[in-house]
This record gives structure tokens, sequence and C-alpha cells, in this order.
């Protein structure tokens, strides 16, 4: 049975889309068979794994029942990576299923079909504490939760926690806490290792070894709907990635 890991912090522009085309590609590189499912209507993920919708089913056509899981899911340019693609339709779903009973275990129930499949099943969140946020932490099994080094990195986080909470006490009791990335880190100032002391002593051990650093190829990427392994492999950004996909199988060893 895979393992579900959802990516999310509400607050935009922390390296959460970066991070799910990255880690997901580099642990397929790892020879893990792997899915990750873009739940952002933005379909960011989608595009930066070289994907796009068009005529196929969507996320979106899956949670409304128009499509079988298995008929969402297409190939990436990594060998052991499939996808589950997104466009701005999904942001409907919200409206269409905000009256819907049980509304919040839709994508649990798509992807509890078809997770026996994959070793690994990452969830892209949008950045907000949305429904779809709501339905991906339910489906989940942990949560990496990015976080920019920057000076404000841990406003809105308390926020994040206080849902995981509610989530694990009302209808996901066995959600946990995968691990706090630092993302964008500026080695050379003072300002970006304040604030990874600062999350460590915030999150403590859940924290991951391993920090993503400001990268010009990382940001480069996207626009060749390329993974870093693949758009430069020999890259710093490649070499975090590799070194954080390292860390999350590390951690999950003989659980599964």
């Amino acid at each position: 049975m895979g393992k579900i890991i959802a990516i999310a912090n509400q607050k935009g522009g922390v390296g959460k889309t970066t991070t799910a085309v990255n880690l997901s590609a580099a642990i397929a590189e790892a020879g893990k068979k792997v899915l990750m499912t873009d739940l952002d209507p933005q379909g960011n993920t989608t595009s930066g794994l070289g994907c796009s919708v068009g005529e196929r089913n969507s996320v979106y056509d899956a949670l409304m029942g128009r499509a079988k899981a298995e008929d969402c899911i297409q190939k990436t340019g990594v060998k052991k990576l499939r996808l589950i693609g997104s466009d701005i339709r999904l942001a409907g779903a919200e409206v269409e299923l905000v009256s819907v009973e049980g509304r919040e275990f839709y994508l649990k129930r798509l992807l509890n079909s078809i997770r026996d499949d994959y070793e690994y099943i990452f969830i892209d969140c949008p950045p907000s504490l949305s429904l779809l946020t709501l339905n991906a932490l339910a489906a989940a099994d942990s949560v990496l939760i990015p976080i920019q080094c920057e000076y404000y990195a841990l406003e809105g986080v308390t926020s994040l926690m206080s849902t995981i909470n509610r989530v694990k006490h009302s209808i996901n009791p066995g959600l946990e806490i995968e691990g706090v990335l630092l993302t964008m880190l500026d080695g050379r100032t003072n300002l970006g290792l304040q604030v990874v002391d600062q999350v460590k002593k915030h999150f403590r051990k859940t924290v991951f070894a391993t920090t993503i650093p400001r990268n010009v190829r990382l940001g480069e990427a996207p626009s060749h709907g390329e993974p870093i392994n693949i758009y430069d492999p020999k890259s710093t950004g490649a070499a975090a990635y590799q070194s954080l996909a390292r860390e999350v199988l590390a951690r999950n060893k003989g659980k599964k």
C-alpha cells in the first residue's frame, strides 16, 4: 500500500510546487513507483512535469465521478513517475462539493482505489486552507510543510498546524507531520541562517536536515517542463532534492 504525502502550506511562494515536482521525480529516480496528484487549480505541477490536461481526464473529472482514477493517470518524462493532472476547472470543485455530505473524503476515496499500485503518492495542495486542502489532509498519511527562509517564515504556519490538528482529531486520526522543509535558503545572509535556527527551535526533530538553496536552475526548470533532475542533474538544486529524497526514504524505511 502506497504512502500518501500531502505537500501543504497556505502561504504562496514558499517552494511548495517546486518541491512537489522535484521530490516526486527524485524518489521515482531512486526506483520507487510514484504518483503525483496535482490538486492546485493553477496546474503548475502538471506543467512543471511537461504535461497538460487538454482533452484528457483530470483530477477534477475523477473527483466529480466523471472518470475513474486510472483513466486520469498520464506518463511523465521520469520513468517511474505518473501524474494525475489539474487545470482551472478544479476551482469549480469547491463550489460543487460545498453542500455535499462527506465532501472531505472525495480525494481519499479516489486515491484509495489506486494506492496499491504505487509506493508513494504525493499531493500538491493549493496555497489556501480550502476544501481541496482539507480533502488532501483527509486522504494523506502525512504532511510535508515547505517554509521559505525569509523574515515572515512562520507566518501562517500556526493556522496550518491548527488545521492539521483539527483534521487529526476529527476526520483523520492517523495524520502525521512528514517533515518541515526549509526552502530558498541564501546561506550568505544572516537572516537566512537566523530563520533556520528559528524554525528548528519551533519544530525540533521534524525539520529535514536538507535545505533547498536559492538556485537559478531550479527557477528555470518549470518553463522547460522538466524536473531539475532532468533539466540540470548537476545543479545544486538537483543535489538538494536528491538529498531530500534520501531523507524521506530513510524516514519511511520499514514502515510499509
